[in-house]
């Protein structure tokens, strides 16, 4: 029996391809999937893997939460991210909530399989790409130690579709809340980065990199 693993994306055609290509590895054994948060959360209970590869933005339950929860109730679980975002809030988001590794999708297969085997081995892998945004992020938070302007995943998640000019009602559709959690999310996000008005909050996450309009 190869290294048991379980795949979380909310897109199928990665899942699909992944499941493929893990297949062929002979040291590792594809054993489930989930399209969101807290079915793979279900799964890992279920099925006990040595390693999750973990998107971070899908509906139910974000993958820092995800993670969070499984490896609060199964530490010898390891978790891989696999993700889009290179921003520093998802990446020191999901290594606080106990990730091995973070990797971006557009990484070559063989990087993926060398991180699965590095965590396996007891190691933390982190992309050569995003290595400087996580240094970056620490010293950030060494030199003003004001929690107060230190966004959550989640809120990073909502300033991002309102920065892009996204409806709270498409917001809410996307992430699976309520519109009055968008709305409180919102009023959060303002207060912690004391601004006043829609304006500032795209400025801010022009500067920060969470929105696709380029400044």
């Amino acid at each position: 029996m190869g290294i048991k693993i379980i795949l979380a994306d909310d897109h199928k055609i990665v899942r699909d391809g992944l499941r493929t290509l893990i297949q062929r590895e002979p040291d590792m054994d594809f054993i489930a999937e989930a399209e969101d948060g807290k079915s793979v959360v279900e799964l890992v209970q279920q099925l006990l893997p040595d390693l999750v590869i973990m998107d971070i933005v899908m509906p139910n339950m974000n993958g820092v939460d995800a993670t969070r929860e499984i490896i609060r109730k199964h530490p010898a679980v390891k978790v891989i991210a696999l993700s889009m975002h290179s921003d520093k809030r998802f990446v020191t988001g999901m290594l606080e909530a106990g990730a091995s590794g973070y990797l971006l999708k557009d990484c070559a297969f063989d990087e993926l399989a060398t991180a699965v085997r590095a965590v396996m081995s007891n190691r933390t892998y982190l992309s050569p790409r995003i290595t400087d945004r996580v240094i970056n992020r620490h010293d950030g938070l060494n030199k003003n130690s004001s929690s107060s302007t230190v966004l959550t995943v989640r809120e990073g998640e909502i300033l991002r579709f309102l920065a892009d000019g996204i409806p709270s009602k498409d917001i809410a559709a996307n992430l699976h809340i309520s519109v009055k959690t968008v709305q409180a999310h919102r009023q959060n996000i303002m207060r912690k980065l004391n601004v006043t008005s829609g304006i500032d909050l795209v400025k801010y996450a022009v500067r920060e990199g969470l929105t696709t309009i380029k400044s």
